[in-house]
């Protein structure tokens, strides 16, 4: 279930493997349909869901966003009798909730010294309390919309009178909707962020290849958030030693937690963290893969990934061991001009013969022409034997693909070279 460049790269995987029948891609893109049959349905949408799971005999269902998860479509699917054999990649709404309310999750990793950054939530009868406790702190500030806000409900500023503003425009005036009915206000981590992935059966884990992502529109990490605008994996700085510090103090703890609370979980679990003079921090969890860190991360794995799934969904985990591809795999991100704002789509997108590795994200076919569909339209994955070998592959292939109004950045990777 999907349409992203995230959806693109699993749909890419899981037809490489001898397991896989037929492969079908809800609501997909022009990518997908390169490895699969396109299925024009939303992901939230469960009747119709159900209704292509029973007219196409699916055996397993790998679920790419979040918000079909938060509205529980393992659970409306595990109360048909009908699916009772169906393998369900992707928590239920309980489990996915340590996405769907940062309180929540918050909650969820004091209560199992999981460690994070201190914060206090508010909701909007609290908000003079929230704007005396912003104005006692020291700059910068972080401020959380509770929900999902589709990648835009964290706010970062170091300005008192902005963080005030923030908090009105949040809890008074419902910027974020629903989303915004709790607002967190969270101590700041000064670090560097990195993303760790794992597949969980509930019980036990595998492990899978960290990345980099790079959320800010401008190069240096400057401008507006996106979801994302390339990725880097292996990452240089994720040493064997703090490895070892976020298995235990985090990745175990987390699902050690998830199992003394009675929830159980099957799926991805990604720990974005901070890492702060060498210690990690969750800054945030997500009940699924990240994107475009799936586009660096999946490229690397050796393994069968739907022999992974299937273990992950059998509770087989432990009989499993990973391969990954040493060399490092850096992701581009082409958006279209104005992305993360306004931008306009229906762009003809022409990219070079033999480009390697495009995943789609942002893209549709019209008859035989290629159009942009979305914010972020595609991404180039290159391998190198280092950062700068495998970016700079990336970059000769976007130089020679083009619609109009396209950008991305050129310094993906650059902030981790002398890191190498």
């Amino acid at each position: 279930l999907g349409s992203g460049g995230r959806e693109h790269a699993l749909a890419w995987k899981i037809a490489q493997s001898p397991l896989t029948g037929k492969l079908y891609v809800a609501p997909g893109n022009a990518g997908t349909r390169e490895v699969a049959t396109n299925l024009n349905l939303s992901p939230t949408d469960f009747d119709s869901v159900q209704k292509a799971i029973k007219d196409y005999q699916i055996d397993m269902l790998v679920v790419g966003p979040e918000q079909p998860l938060v509205e529980g479509i393992r659970d409306a699917l595990e109360q048909n009798p009908a699916f009772a054999d169906l393998l369900i990649i992707g928590p239920g709404k309980q489990g996915a909730q340590l996405e769907g309310s940062k309180a929540f999750a918050k909650e969820f990793m004091l209560r199992h010294g999981i460690p994070t950054a201190q914060y206090r939530s508010f909701t909007a009868g609290d908000y003079e309390d929230a704007r005396k406790y912003i104005q006692s702190l020291q700059p910068p500030y972080v401020l959380k919309a509770d929900g999902l806000a589709a990648g835009k409900g964290v706010i970062i500023t170091s300005d008192t009178g902005e963080a005030v503003r923030t908090a009105e425009d949040i809890l008074l005036h419902q910027k974020f909707g629903k989303a915004g009915d709790t607002l967190l206000v969270e101590q700041f981590l000064e670090g560097i962020e990195m993303s760790v992935f794992v597949l969980t059966d509930g019980e036990d884990y595998i492990l899978l290849p960290e990345a980099k992502d790079y959320k800010r529109i401008g190069e240096g990490d400057t401008g507006a958030n996106t979801g994302g605008m390339g990725a880097v994996s292996p990452v240089p700085f994720a040493s064997q030693e703090l490895m070892q510090k976020i298995e235990s103090r985090i990745i175990r703890r987390s699902i050690d937690g998830l199992k003394k609370d009675g929830i159980p979980y099957s799926g991805f679990i990604f720990f974005g963290l901070m890492i702060a003079n060498g210690e990690p921090y969750v800054i945030e969890y997500n009940v699924r893969m990240g994107d475009p860190e799936t586009e660096v991360v999946l490229p690397r794995i050796d393994s069968d990934l739907v022999e992974l799934l299937r273990n992950t969904a059998t509770g087989n985990i432990p009989a499993q061991d990973i391969k990954i591809k040493p060399e490092t795999a850096v992701t581009v991100m082409a958006v279209s001009g104005g992305y993360p704002g306004t931008y306009e789509k229906g762009k003809t997108i022409h990219l070079p013969e033999n480009p390697g590795l495009v995943f789609h994200a942002g893209t549709r076919f019209e008859g035989d022409k290629l159009l942009t569909n979305g914010g972020r339209v595609f991404c180039v994955t290159s391998f190198g034997e280092s950062i700068r070998d495998a970016a700079d592959k990336s970059y000769s292939v976007l130089e020679k693909a083009r619609f109009e109004g396209m950008y991305y950045r050129r310094d993906i990777g650059k902030d981790l070279l002398d890191r190498s």
